[in-house]
């Protein structure tokens, strides 16, 4: 019987899961473990859902340069480990982004820059090798001010990120478009500063 009843309550969950969209909006780290842990969602679902606010407002905002084609495989990995009770990690399937002076392997890092668009590390950078470790998922690249060297978050590669709540005004920088992507939601948290 307890048997009959926990397969119920899978099917359930399962159902559930297939009806209840991931919102990605005003995510954390607790509430994307929260749908994870109780089966609501898989990582693919939430994953999927940032994917999808990226394209959908990442036109008007200009705060991602690169998309990780590989996030939903990662995806798909984390919930097979879920699958067999190995959710190990501290960011387990928490979305995240770079700023584009972090080499991520397989990722461009290019600063923002044109002239660095075919720039692709082999190799992590150490803060990077941390997030995958903890179980984190690299969505992609975060525009900024080329190099670094204002404020205002401009890049010849990416353009003019524009702050996601008022597009007449700059979110600053030169971590703006971390700060205009995590402002409007395109993932639970990013880096700024350098890539160091």
């Amino acid at each position: 019987m307890r048997l009959f009843i926990s397969i119920i309550a899978w099917l359930c969950l399962i159902a559930i899961a297939q009806i209840t969209p991931f919102d990605a909006r005003e995510a954390t780290i607790a509430s994307v473990h929260g749908v994870l842990f109780t089966r609501r969602n898989s990582c693919r679902d939430v994953v999927s859902a940032f994917i999808a606010r990226i394209e959908a407002y990442n036109v008007d905002i200009n705060a991602i340069i690169t998309l990780n084609p590989d996030a939903l495989n990662d995806a798909d990995q984390l919930d097979l480990s879920l699958s067999v009770g190995n959710a190990t990690g501290s960011l387990f399937c928490i979305p995240i982004l770079l700023k584009d002076n972090y080499d991520a392997a397989g990722l461009p890092t290019t600063g923002g820059s044109v002239a660095l668009n075919a720039s692709t590390p082999l190799t992590d950078a150490p803060s990077v090798s941390a997030f995958r470790n903890a179980g984190a998922v690299i969505l992609g690249k975060a525009n900024m001010h080329e190099f670094a060297l204002e404020g205002i978050s401009v890049s010849s590669l990416g353009g003019q990120v524009v702050n996601p709540y008022d597009f007449s005004r700059t979110p600053g920088g030169s971590s703006g478009g971390t700060g205009a992507a995590i402002g409007a939601s395109f993932a639970v948290f990013g880096t700024g500063q350098s890539g160091s």
